[in-house]
């Protein structure tokens, strides 16, 4: 049965019968009140089987008048507005290229500035964050100064605002939410806590008061896409993550901006600090400090030669180093001329699971070691694959296992990457039922997303980027390799005694290849331990029997420093700070935390990089001398992990529902507080060592060269003067800026006569600085 509906004001159209549910109507721009404005509109009955409908098309052109017909859909549109009939979901995603795509799967064609228009849908984007939280002066103008006095900044509540930069498609989203025949929001930003974030503060300060409901999905193919919508989630399910995500938001707020003012102020200096970044930045300083004050150590080792097999001298608690010359060569004396005894021969059967599938950290480390990719180029490659070509699931993801709903997809997923290179090792898998372990497929191991494989999207190599490729290769072999069988070998140990002395020899016999087949990146161990007996061939050797000496070798090594971060191993650290913690109880209860999570390392990294504090040499990082002094200069809390990993713990504890928002706040604010004080009390100085020979043109400090986002920079040294310009001026002297007109103006003012400047500011400018220069020559 449909509605029963009179058309009005006119007669002229009798009564109709609808389906509601099935009702069509592309009504773009359509006013309900039948306003004046001019349209032309055709009313035209459908067929759908046995249901009738009524498709309506309002076209934006104009029409002489709006004549009868159109009065009488006017109120008809009106009518179905309040019966539900052409109410429309408004999807808010998290880019304009991942909005084009879901547009394009819901059918939705008609595009606008800013959205795209269907006849259910209308899709959206955000541009990443459109609101943010507050800046300081929006609370009181006097922190538009910046002095110590004013610290620590503690809002009683927190504030928003919209992004200057792209405040238009803030308008434009809230434009479309204000729209009547808008009857629910669908949240499809990223599926995590940043793009949860994302869509709740434009929610807030656009007022959304309407239903809403959420996108969680793992991969942008068309078919994760429909599947996504057919079961949209309970928007309020996603309450915990949202306050994580403003709890993380507030919390670097909060010590970020206090501590960065309190260091600028109170040392004068160009000087920021975060609850992340520091600590992070703490290790490689560490590192740097073993490493310089490290003293090498002579050691001996001892091989000796049987003939068909060697080995290496041990003592009784197995290390192999002599730390002693005179020993050393007593021991090599006490073999030569003698004869060895095979004493012990150990055969151990052994077999070695693949490495799990990678979550972000493991790619980044990995594709740091073997291509050199930093962190953030990693993640960056990994978007597109994911946004673009859809051949990989969700990147930000901390979990190595999938749950057991993917479990069917898996034949699908080996189906599509059975092109050269991978048919050969797909083939295998595909012949017979897919049935992976436990070690591969864990529900109570995964939280948002599970790991990072590939997609059911067909594989076109041809249309990747080398560096794609390249990535690409890691992450599906590192797939078909957690689904072959275990590398099983037989591991030998021998034990020849020579006079008393001992030696030690290794060998494998390998059985089966299993996923070594498909990769040998074992990608758990971070290098071989020094002490660790080499493989070699052995050939069968009998217990008792009697080996001959061919030759005995000395080699004189030093014992070396721990080596420098790399990206790789930073990022292991920063996963797992625990071992840089002195107590014993606290480290078991951090297992698990992190500084960070696995999206923000490589923006951390970064950061690090871009304020110089840190440099690349090769793969190392190697901390600046304005790194080195920060460390020194803030307060202890800040600079070693247990702080901030117990944070990071809290904020996971908050996304699933087992930690207080308020709680957290209110110790954070607290902290920011003692962070301040500690600053504000500190006696050391700091020395910038990045000071040039060019003087400030306004103050005439020397200045000094920082990295800008446009390259490299001279700025004062003097914060209260805050003059910058380019390293390399143009012929005149200064380039177009927000700083250099300021400065030609106080140029003019004080070598000119004040005379009428009109519209011969360069001659003006041009005999200031000729004066200048023969003020300094006098001097």
């Amino acid at each position: 049965m449909g509605w029963r509906v009179e058309s009005r004001p006119t007669k002229d159209y009798g009564i109709f019968t609808i389906a509601g549910a099935n009702l069509v109507a592309h009504c773009n721009g359509f006013n309900k009140l039948g306003a004046k404005a001019p349209c032309s509109i055709e009313i035209e009955p459908k067929r759908n089987g046995d249901t009738p409908l009524l498709q309506a098309f309002l076209h934006a052109e104009e029409c002489p008048r709006l004549d009868s017909r159109g009065a009488a859909l006017a109120a008809w549109m009106s009518i179905f507005l309040e019966r539900g009939f052409l109410m429309k979901a408004l999807v808010l995603a998290e880019k304009p290229s991942v909005g084009r795509e879901i547009a394009r799967v819901l059918k939705c064609g008609m595009k606008n500035k800013g959205y795209i228009e269907g006849a259910q849908y209308v899709v959206t984007w955000s541009l990443g964050h459109l609101v943010t939280l507050a800046e300081p002066d929006d609370y009181d103008k006097k922190y538009k100064e910046w002095r110590l006095e004013d610290l620590p900044m503690l809002p009683p509540r927190m504030k928003l605002k919209v992004i200057r930069q792209t405040s238009h498609q803030f308008q434009v989203v809230r434009n479309l939410m204000k729209r009547d025949d808008i009857k629910e929001l669908v949240i499809a930003t990223d599926a995590g806590r940043e793009g949860e974030l994302v869509a709740r503060w434009i929610m807030v300060l656009a007022n959304w008061k309407k239903p809403f409901r959420r996108l969680w999905i793992s991969s942008q193919t068309d078919a994760a896409i429909r599947e996504g919508f057919a079961n949209l989630k309970a928007g309020a399910s996603y309450n915990n993550l949202y306050d994580a995500a403003v709890c993380r938001a507030e919390a670097d707020w909060l010590i970020g901006l206090n501590v960065t003012r309190a260091l600028t102020c109170k040392f004068n200096a160009q000087l920021n600090a975060g609850r992340v970044q520091t600590p992070t930045l703490a290790m490689i300083v560490n590192r740097e400090a073993e490493i310089n004050h490290f003293v090498p150590v002579d050691y001996w080792t001892i091989r000796v030669d049987f003939g068909d097999y060697y080995g290496d001298w041990r003592n009784k608690a197995g290390s192999g180093r002599i730390f002693n010359h005179v020993q050393a060569e007593e021991t090599a004396a006490k073999i030569k001329g003698h004869q060895g005894v095979v004493k012990e021969i150990h055969t151990a059967s052994k077999s070695e699971g693949a490495p799990l599938a990678y979550d972000l950290t493991e790619l980044q480390r990995d594709a740091n070691k073997r291509y050199g990719f930093s962190a953030q180029k990693t993640l960056s490659v990994l978007q597109d694959l994911y946004e673009q070509h859809k051949l990989v699931t969700y990147p930000r993801t901390d979990s190595r296992y999938i749950t057991t709903d993917i479990v069917p997809t898996l034949t699908a997923r080996l189906k599509s990457i059975s092109v050269t290179p991978y048919a050969k090792l797909v083939k295998p898998l595909l012949q017979k039922p897919i049935n992976p372990t436990k070690r591969f497929v864990d529900n109570n191991k995964v939280a948002d997303h599970h790991a990072i494989i590939p997609t059911e999207q067909p594989l076109r190599l041809s249309s990747l980027k080398e560096e794609e490729r390249k990535l690409y290769d890691l992450i599906v072999r590192r797939f078909i390799a957690v689904l072959y069988p275990h590398y099983c070998y037989d591991q030998t140990t021998i034990i020849t005694a020579v006079n008393g002395e001992y030696f030690h020899s290794r060998g494998k016999v390998v059985k089966d290849k299993g996923w070594r087949t498909v990769t040998s990146n074992t990608a758990e161990k971070d290098g071989i331990a020094e002490e660790t007996l080499p493989e070699q061939t052995l050939t069968k050797q009998k217990k008792g029997e009697v080996k001959q000496v061919k030759s005995c070798k000395i080699n004189k090594l030093k014992t070396r420093p721990p080596s420098r971060y790399t990206e790789a191993t930073l990022l292991t650290a920063m996963e797992s700070p625990g071992k840089f913690i002195e107590d014993e109880e606290l480290r078991e209860s951090m297992k698990g935390s992190g500084l960070g999570t696995p999206a923000t390392r490589a923006e951390i990294i970064e950061k690090l990089l871009n304020t110089s504090y840190i440099e690349r040499h090769g793969k190392d990082l190697v901390p600046t001398s304005k790194g080195i002094q920060l460390i020194g200069l803030v307060a202890p809390a800040l600079k070693t992990p247990e702080l901030t990993a117990q944070w990071e713990q809290r904020l996971s504890d908050i996304a699933r529902g087992k930690g207080s928002k308020k709680e957290f706040i209110s110790d954070i604010r607290k902290n920011a507080g003692e962070l301040v004080k500690s600053v504000i009390a500190n006696t050391a100085a700091y020395k910038a060592d990045n000071i040039t020979r060019t003087k400030c043109p306004v103050c005439g400090k020397y200045m000094l060269l920082v990295n800008g986002k446009r390259g490299k920079m001279l700025s004062c040294q003097d914060r209260a003067c805050g003059y910058r310009q380019p390293e390399k001026q143009d012929d005149f002297g200064y380039r177009s800026s927000k700083g250099s007109s300021r400065v030609n103006q106080q140029l003019i003012n004080r070598y000119s006569q004040q005379e009428s400047i009109g519209s011969n500011v360069g001659e003006l400018l041009k005999a200031a600085m000729a004066k200048e220069n023969t003020d300094k020559d006098k001097e």
